[in-house]
């Protein structure tokens, strides 16, 4: 099937290629119970090296920059404790880590996890981190312009592929919470 965004020839529900996603994501897809059906969940294959915003909308559709989001994690501190939290705004968008999201976290200190953190915890690829499979206890904050869009693309726990998911399909993850402004 033609994936209904992008430039992609091929699009094949998620629950149909569970091999190519990795063990996280691929477990969600298995036990999804969300609003929308898991067979609306779409992989797409896209090359490894061009998984960054900018070569990736060059190459796959200059379309995708108002439809792709980024799945940020982030740490937010309080005391001596930390707190990780997935943030998912538009790509074209920046995060409001120091305002929205360390006042919705309840923290003082909110800045992006480092890097080992965020794929450790995962179980995900840096670059190709998605909100489908993160760890249940996470907070997840999804930007209200992301929830709003028909379809919209999204990292698929690796840096090979994509998937292409409504985006109340995100709204409805467990966990999550739709905030107006995340992303400015």
């Amino acid at each position: 099937m033609r994936a209904p965004i992008g430039g992609f020839a091929d699009a094949i529900p998620a629950p149909e290629c569970l091999d190519r996603l990795v063990a996280p994501v691929a477990d969600a897809v298995r036990q999804w119970t969300g609003s929308v059906p898991a067979e609306q969940l779409l992989h797409v294959d896209s090359e490894p090296e061009w998984a960054d915003t900018a070569t990736f909308v060059e190459h796959y559709g200059s379309d995708l920059l108002d439809t792709s989001a980024n799945c940020v994690v982030v740490a937010g501190k309080r005391g001596g404790t930390t707190t990780l939290a997935a943030c998912v705004v538009l790509s074209a968008t920046r995060l409001d880590v120091n305002g929205v999201v360390r006042r919705h976290l309840g923290v003082r200190k909110a800045s992006f996890a480092p890097m080992e953190t965020a794929t450790g915890e995962s179980g995900m690829e840096y670059g190709g981190i998605t909100p489908i499979g993160l760890p249940a206890d996470w907070p997840l904050l999804v930007d209200s312009a992301v929830a709003d869009l028909p379809h919209v693309l999204i990292g698929s726990g690796q840096r090979r592929g994509k998937l292409i998911v409504p985006g109340k399909a995100l709204a409805g993850l467990p966990g999550a919470v739709v905030i107006e402004g995340l992303g400015a």
